[in-house]
C-alpha cells in the first residue's frame, strides 16, 4: 500500500530522527556552526519532553560547551548534587560502601530530562530548527545507490486491519542530505538500520536495563535536596544484575527508580514488581511512606558500552547518543554523552559539507568514546554474581580500564533459563501497601493514550509460538518483564491459551523487542503522538 500512495515531499539538509538530548544538540550546534543549512527534528510523541525518560543526572560539561549561558536560565528541574550514598541492601538492613569513583557527582546537578529537552528545543527553534512533534518515522528511504535518503512519517487514520479508515492521512517523506538517528535506546529506526548496513558485525551483543522511576511528593523535612543514594543487592538476587537510584530534589520531591539488567536468567522474574519491593524495604519505606506518588514511567536503558557500539555511520545516515549506545554504565549516566555525540555529529558535518564517512572513528577516539573504553568491562563483570562483579569492578576502576581484555555480553533474549532448570530463588518478598497497587495504576499515573482504533504497533511474527513453545519452556515471560501489561496468555475456545495484545498500555519502553526470547515480538511506531505524556519525569 506504502509504495501506491502519492506522497508529500520535504526537503532538508540535515533531518534528525528523535527530540532527546543527542538530537536536540546536533541540531543547535549545526545552525550555530551552518546557519543557512535547513535542519528540522522529528519526535514522535505528542509535545517534546513527553516521552523524556532518565534517572537523571547531568554532568554539565558538554551542555557548558554547547550553551555556556545555561546555568543563568535552567530547566524546571535542576538542582545541585550535595551527597553521594551508595549501600548493600539485605533484606532487614543497609551497609554502606564506599562510593565508586565514577559515581562521584560533584559538580553535576539533577534535572529533569522531560523539563531540559523542551528547553533546549525552543533554544533550537530560536536558531531557526523545524521541530515537528507528533510525528513518527516509521520507515527508512533510501536513494537508487542504497544511501539513506531520509524517512517516511507514519500514516495517520489507518483502522486495525491497517486499512485507511474515514481519516486517513499519508505520511509525507522527508528527505535530507544526511539523516542523524537519536531515537534512544532500541529506536525502531535503528534497529532497521543496522540491520540493512549490517552495522553490528564487529561488535558483541548490545544489552539492556529496564529503568522505572516515580515522582514523589513527600511531608516536609523528609528530602535532603542534592542527596544521590544508589544500592545494589536486595530485592535481586545475587545472579541478577541491578540496582535503585534515589535523587532528592527541592520542594519536598524526590525521584525515586529502579534498573534491572534484561540479561536476567529466571523467566519467572517480574522487574516492575523488583522496584516495588525496593519502595518497602525498612529504610526506604519510611521515606515514601504518607507522600503522593505523582508521576510513573519505565523505559529500557542501553548498557553494552564500547564493546556493544555498532558502527555509528552508513551512507547519507549516522546513528548518535543511546541510539548508538553511548551511556557509560558505570557512572549510571548518559546525557552528557548523548551531548557530546550531538555536538561532535554536528562537528563532523559541518567540516565534512555533510559526509558520514569518518563519524565511528571519530567517536571512538574522542572524549566520549574514550570514555566508555575505560570502563568498558565493569559491567559484563556482573555476569558472575554480585560479589565478583564488584571486585571486578574494582579492578577496572584502579587500572583505569588498561587491562589488556575486554569482556563479552549476551544478547538478553539468550540469557533466560527455561522451566526445568528450577525454581525460582528465594526472593523473600514482602505484601505491599505504598502504590501503585498494579501495573495498569502506574500505567495511568504515565498518562498514557492510544488510538484503541489504531493497528496494534506490537508485531508478534507467530502467536502459536506464544500458546506452544514459550508456554512450556519460559512460562511466557512476556506477562512477567512487561511493565505495562501489554501481554496477556487468556483461556481459549479449545481449552488452551491465547495471546491477548494490551497495545493501549504500551509505555514505549520496548523491552518485548529486546527480550523475547524467540525474538518473533517487533516494537513498530504507533501513530504519532500516541504513548505516554510523563510529567517533569
Amino acid at each position: 500500500m506504502s509504495e501506491e500512495i502519492e506522497r508529500d515531499v520535504l526537503e532538508y539538509d540535515v533531518l534528525v530522527v528523535g527530540a532527546g538530548p543527542a538530537g536536540l544538540a546536533s541540531a543547535i550546534r549545526l545552525k550555530q556552526l551552518r546557519p543557512d543549512w535547513t535542519v528540522a527534528v522529528l519526535e514522535k510523541a505528542a509535545a517534546v519532553g513527553a516521552q523524556a525518560l532518565s534517572g537523571a543526572v547531568l554532568e554539565p560539561g558538554p551542555l557548558d560547551e554547547l550553551m555556556p549561558e545555561w546555568r543563568a536560565a535552567p530547566p524546571g528541574i535542576c538542582v545541585p548534587a550535595t551527597r553521594d550514598e551508595f549501600s548493600l541492601l539485605t533484606r532487614n538492613g543497609r551497609i554502606r560502601l564506599p562510593v565508586p569513583p565514577q559515581q562521584h557527582n560533584r559538580g553535576n546537578f539533577i534535572i529533569s530530562l522531560g523539563l531540559l529537552t523542551p528547553w533546549l528545543a525552543q533554544r533550537a527553534e530560536a536558531l531557526g530548527v523545524d521541530i515537528f512533534p507528533g510525528y513518527a518515522a516509521a520507515l527508512p528511504v533510501y536513494d537508487p545507490s542504497g544511501a539513506v535518503r531520509g524517512v517516511q512519517i507514519g500514516d495517520v487514520g489507518l483502522d486495525r486491519s491497517g486499512q485507511p479508515g474515514p481519516g486517513f492521512t499519508p505520511g509525507p517523506l522527508i528527505h535530507a542530505r544526511t539523516t542523524l538517528v537519536a531515537e534512544g535506546a532500541r529506536g525502531s529506526l535503528a534497529k532497521q538500520l543496522i540491520k540493512q548496513f549490517n552495522l553490528d558485525s564487529q561488535s558483541a551483543p548490545q544489552t539492556f536495563g529496564l529503568g522505572f522511576k516515580e515522582l514523589w511528593q513527600l511531608p516536609d523535612g523528609r528530602v535532603e535536596p542534592g542527596l544521590i543514594s544508589h544500592t545494589v543487592g536486595w530485592p535481586l538476587d545475587r545472579r541478577t544484575y541491578g540496582g535503585s537510584f534515589l535523587y532528592h530534589l527541592d520542594q519536598n520531591r524526590v525521584y525515586v527508580g529502579y534498573v534491572v539488567g534484561l540479561d536476567y536468567h529466571d523467566p519467572r522474574l517480574q522487574p516492575f514488581e523488583v522496584f516495588q519491593q525496593f519502595k518497602h524495604h525498612p529504610t526506604v519505606r519510611p521515606l515514601l511512606e504518607g507522600g503522593e506518588l505523582l508521576a510513573a514511567g519505565a523505559r529500557t536503558i542501553v548498557a553494552g558500552g564500547w564493546q556493544s557500539l555498532p558502527r555509528l555511520e552508513m551512507p547519507g545516515a549516522m546513528l548518535i547518543g543511546d541510539a548508538g549506545g553511548t551511556l557509560n554504565v558505570a557512572k549510571i549516566k548518559g546525557i552528557h554523552q548523548a551531548l557530546r555525540s550531538g555536538m561532535l555529529a554536528a562537528d563532523h558535518l559541518a567540516e565534512t559539507g555533510g559526509e558520514s564517512r569518518g563519524f565511528d572513528a571519530r567517536w571512538r577516539a574522542s572524549a566520549g568514546g574514550q570514555e566508555q573504553r575505560r570502563v568498558r568491562n565493569i559491567k559484563p563483570g556482573f555476569k558472575r554474581g554480585l560479589w565478583m562483579g564488584l571486585a571486578n569492578a574494582a579492578l577496572e576502576t584502579v587500572t583505569a580500564g588498561r587491562l589488556p581484555w575486554t569482556l563479552s555480553h549476551a544478547a538478553p533474549h539468550t540469557t533466560l533459563d527455561p522451566l526445568s532448570a528450577g525454581p525460582s530463588p528465594d526472593r523473600d518478598w514482602i505484601e505491599r501497601t505504598l502504590p501503585p497497587r498494579d501495573r495498569l495504576a502506574s500505567v495511568f499515573l504515565a498518562n498514557n493514550s492510544h488510538d484503541e482504533h489504531q493497528p496494534a504497533h506490537l508485531k508478534v511474527a507467530d502467536t502459536s509460538v506464544c500458546s506452544t513453545r514459550c508456554a512450556q519452556e519460559f512460562g511466557n515471560p512476556c506477562q512477567n518483564f512487561c511493565p505495562a501489561g501489554v501481554y496477556e496468555m487468556l483461556p481459549d475456545e479449545s481449552g488452551g491459551k491465547r495471546l491477548q495484545i494490551n497495545a493501549a498500555n504500551c509505555v514505549h519502553c520496548k523491552a518485548c523487542d529486546i527480550k523475547d526470547p524467540y525474538q518473533i515480538i517487533t516494537w513498530s511506531t504507533p501513530e504519532g503522538g500516541s504513548g505516554p505524556m510523563y510529567q517533569s519525569l
